[in-house]
């Protein structure tokens, strides 16, 4: 069974939104990601395994994440793309070890916060994954279909989005009121 191999294409996509309790002011969504501890990351989902900070060769910051997604276990090293106080865009390429072997998916990650009034705002976390040409090639090596496998990531992403943004929210919440 051969797929076309092509660039790019959607794989999941999830966005979820939770109220930050306080001013939009405080908020500093690339301070709190850049600097979030690793026990911190690992209270954000019962599937965050490990959090750390690196930087690229060229010096852009780096979150480096490790989660347990639908049974794989996913290494993200998201790359700063836009890292401001009220937005911004991590892109990963990120390695997947699932249950049949290794393979790789592009993930982009994008947070953003706007006000709801002066003491809140609301926090949105948008997860991006797309299919990769060695997505496909770990694909046609197993015999699996990319239509049952891009269901399943579907259903697996949203799911631990759903769970991870309420406790982001918090998270970021306390941050900004600790500054």
């Amino acid at each position: 069974m051969q797929h076309t191999l092509v660039e790019n294409e959607t794989l999941s996509e999830s966005s979820y939104s939770a109220v930050i309790n306080a001013p939009i002011e405080k908020v500093d969504l690339a301070d709190w990601l850049f600097n979030l501890p690793d026990a911190e990351y690992q209270r954000c989902s019962p599937a965050h395994i490990a959090a750390g900070t690196s930087r690229t060769d060229d010096g852009r910051r780096m979150s480096l994440n490790v989660e347990s997604i639908g049974g794989s276990i996913v290494v993200q090293h998201y790359v700063e793309d836009i890292a401001e106080p009220r937005h911004c865009r991590v892109i990963s390429l990120s390695d997947v070890f699932s249950p049949s072997g290794r393979t790789r998916v592009l993930v982009t990650w994008e947070l953003s916060v706007k006000p709801i009034d002066g003491s809140t705002c609301e926090f949105t976390n948008h997860v991006h994954g797309e299919a990769t040409p060695e997505f496909h090639a770990f694909l046609d090596s197993h015999g699996l279909p990319y239509e049952s496998a891009q269901q399943a990531r579907q259903l697996a992403s949203s799911a631990h989005n759903r769970i991870e943004t309420p406790l982001f929210a918090k998270s970021i919440e306390k941050h900004a009121l600790r500054r």
